[in-house]
């Protein structure tokens, strides 16, 4: 039986959404993972059981196989733990939400990411770690506010006939419910929004945006492009980099990699530099 050194010995986690969308790739990914390495596979459940098999990976590397949530919940986790400085994270992309792991530089096919792992060397990559302790390790997005339902308008009551009110309610209770209807004014619209960069207002509450974008960008800062409402010709961008990005305002939501939170009146994110390894292919 083949003997490996500890830096390749492998914990091989597969997401259960990953196993049951492309079993394939999974039995492809493990194959050509247990011909280079020695392997121990784990096939958590749900949340709770993947979260305990990272915990109690000892030496063994991790590898993750799933999607760009499974991949973020990964790091999630270690950074919860404080375990993430010290730990170099693998992938092997499966399932159809990979951007995010594409973006990273981690190859999509399932040999080829397999290969990565036996192969590639860890990177160091900023992060971004907001006020709540949650992680982004591609791109923070706000996208305009949106409208909310608007409620169906009550036929006016005429007390001098209340028979009439007796047959609307009748026929209210017979016929099934519309669908609530937008507002004249919904859709989307543009937010209100103060976007503080390390304690400097870039955009205040008078100038309304069509869109906030933060992403990590190089050397320990982060990439700030803030889209404001325009009339008539397109506005350009309004561009900024620095370690903290604060925004605030009316309730925003925001999608941060792969999940979508909110609404919140207030978000800091802060820029870890170098805060967790990514293994990737040998350059070419």
């Amino acid at each position: 039986m083949a003997t490996y050194p500890t830096s390749d010995q492998l914990l091989v986690v597969i997401d259960p959404v990953a196993r049951r969308t492309d079993g394939e790739s999974v039995r492809i990914a493990k194959d050509v993972l247990s011909a280079g390495a020695a392997v121990k596979v784990c096939l958590p459940d749900g949340p709770e059981e993947f979260a305990r098999a990272l915990a109690r990976r000892g030496s063994r590397r991790p590898v993750v196989v799933g999607d760009d949530r499974t991949l973020v919940r990964a790091v999630a986790l270690l950074h919860r733990h404080r375990e993430l400085a010290g730990c170099a994270l693998s992938m092997v992309p499966v399932g159809t939400g990979l951007g995010l792991a594409r973006s990273l530089g981690v190859p999509t096919g399932a040999v080829a990411a397999a290969r990565a792992v036996l192969d590639g060397s860890a990177r160091r990559r900023d992060l971004l770690v907001d006020d709540s302790d949650g992680v982004v390790l591609g791109a923070v997005r706000i996208p305009p506010l949106r409208g909310a339902p608007a409620e169906e308008a009550e036929p006016p009551h005429d007390p001098s006939r209340p028979w009439l009110r007796t047959c609307q309610s009748l026929v209210r209770t017979l016929v099934p419910a519309r669908p609530a209807r937008l507002a004249p004014s919904a859709g989307s619209g543009p937010s209100r929004l103060r976007i503080e960069v390390d304690g400097t207002t870039l955009v205040d509450l008078h100038q309304p945006v069509a869109g906030v974008s933060v992403w990590p960008g190089a050397s320990g800062v982060a990439e700030i492009e803030v889209r404001p409402v325009s009339v008539g010709a397109e506005a350009s961008p309004v561009l900024a980099e620095g370690r903290t990005v604060t925004v605030s305002g009316a309730d925003f939501r925001y999608r941060a990699d792969a999940s979508v939170s909110g609404p919140v009146r207030r978000r800091t994110w802060t820029v870890r530099e170098g805060a967790w390894s990514l293994t990737l292919p040998p350059p070419r």
